[in-house]
């Protein structure tokens, strides 16, 4: 096994990078991956015989007593126990196949109480889902079971034929394993010639093994994830939930930038001016020349402040983006930076205010990393559309190692985009060039 070593731009520390030299078709039968995923399938068909033995009987019991009460309350008993299972399950699909599945939705109870209980468990989609899982699983397991143990003992037995042939003639009374055999005519692996070839198959035989244990496994995989795991609809809710939080916690820190920036900028300096003003009033009959240089002070303090309450505007919503729209925004911006941009802008009609907001201030965050971070010479900016989406993408020449995952402002760029079902994917190798792209959904401007 070699080893290189890169550089982690994200960290700043050389990074290990390992590369094997024996190709993965070799190494497959030794890898723990593999192993874990055979132990996955001699379990599936002693859990399977459980689940489904359970499933049938208590299924089978509460239609017998649907006559009386107690078929209800046997139904429900039973699903629960089937969620219970597919519990297990996903427990041991992690633990195995390292399949990350989230765990369902939870029964949802408006009242406490045992009946409220047995409605919340029939009327859950996740528990008939389970029962699904229990019954069907075990013609699957039954087949996983008898093709991996098979080919993984024929593979090892004929592979290994060569250190143990000699117990045919030996303890057997025969010459070798017998391949033929009829009243007259009997054919026996006993020559080296044979025996070399019998070694060969088992070779080929212990080789495709991992990849067929593999695919069977990935049969399990979608019964597990589409079965035990969570609905597209509840990923989808639990998704928007945390892209609300994200939103939410994204206006609470802008309107903590903006009081801040209020208080410490402009509010302080009108504050000093309305101080230098009143002094320059009381001074104005006593010393006409010093009132007159206080409120020249004054007057250059009104212009900062009021560059200041620009720079807010602007950096809260600008004009020119309400007024032009994104090509004469993203134009301004290009040329505040410190580098040259060149800005192209190819949009048949302007996006939604908030869609172009994203997109305007997304550009803004990447032309300022720019500008403090990349030491480029040039950048470029693009936007475009896509059929109902709306890209955009930065390029600069600088000395790259811009990384999503170091925590840094990237991070909470791609927060909000993806807080609109946006992406931001950064290619960024050390020395350069980095290019970010950012994709957003496309909703027309409401007339």
């Amino acid at each position: 096994m070699a080893t290189d070593y890169g550089y982690d731009s994200g960290l700043g520390f050389p990074e290990t990078v390992r590369r094997h030299r024996v190709p993965a078709g070799l190494r497959a039968p030794f890898e723990g991956r593999t192993w874990r995923e055979f132990g996955y399938v001699l379990l599936s068909l002693p859990i399977s015989i459980v689940m489904f033995t359970y499933a049938v009987t208590m299924i089978s019991l509460g239609a017998g007593l649907l006559v009386t009460f107690l078929g209800i309350p046997v139904f429900a008993a039973g699903l629960a126990g089937c969620r219970g299972l597919g519990a297990l399950e996903r427990a041991r699909a992690r633990g195995l196949l390292g399949l990350e599945v989230g765990d369902p939705e939870p029964l949802k109870m408006r009242k406490s109480g045992f009946m409220a209980w047995m409605g919340a468990v029939l009327k859950s989609g996740t528990s008939w889902r389970t029962l699904l899982y229990s019954v069907l699983h075990l013609p699957w397991a039954t087949f996983s079971f008898v093709v991996a143990v098979n080919f993984w003992v024929y593979g090892w037995a004929l592979l290994t034929y060569p250190l143990w042939f000699w117990v045919f003639p030996a303890y057997v009374g025969q010459d070798g394993l017998q391949l033929y055999g009829d009243q007259t005519h009997h054919i026996y692996l006993d020559n080296p010639f044979e025996i070399g070839v019998t070694a060969l198959v088992g070779l080929l035989f212990t080789l495709a093994t991992p990849w067929i244990v593999r695919a069977l496994t990935t049969v399990d995989r979608v019964m597990v994830h589409g079965l035990l795991g969570p609905t597209r609809l509840t990923a989808r809710v639990v998704e928007l939930e945390s892209d609300r939080g994200v939103v939410v916690d994204t206006a609470a820190a802008d309107l903590r930038r903006i009081e801040r920036d209020l208080h410490d900028g402009a509010q302080a300096r009108l504050v000093a001016l309305a101080m230098d003003l009143g002094l320059a009033k009381e001074k104005l009959t006593e010393d006409p020349a010093a009132a007159a240089r206080m409120v020249d002070e004054a007057h250059g303090e009104v212009k900062t402040a009021l560059q200041e309450l620009r720079d807010l505007a602007r950096g809260i919503h600008p004009a020119v983006l309400t007024d032009r729209g994104l090509d004469a925004a993203l134009s301004a911006v290009a040329s505040r930076c410190t580098v040259p941009v060149q800005v192209e802008v190819d949009l048949p009609a302007r996006p939604a205010p908030a869609i172009e907001g994203i997109a305007y201030f997304t550009v803004s965050e990447l032309l300022q990393n720019i500008s403090k971070h990349s030491r480029a010479t040039f950048a470029a900016v693009d936007v475009w559309r896509v059929e109902n989406r709306l890209l955009l993408q930065v390029v600069d020449n600088g000395v790259g190692g811009a990384d999503v995952s170091s925590g840094s402002g990237l991070a909470g760029l791609a927060e909000r985009l993806d807080a609109v079902d946006g992406i931001l994917v950064v290619d960024s190798p050390v020395g350069g060039p980095t290019r970010v792209t950012a994709e957003l959904p496309w909703r027309g401007e409401r007339v």
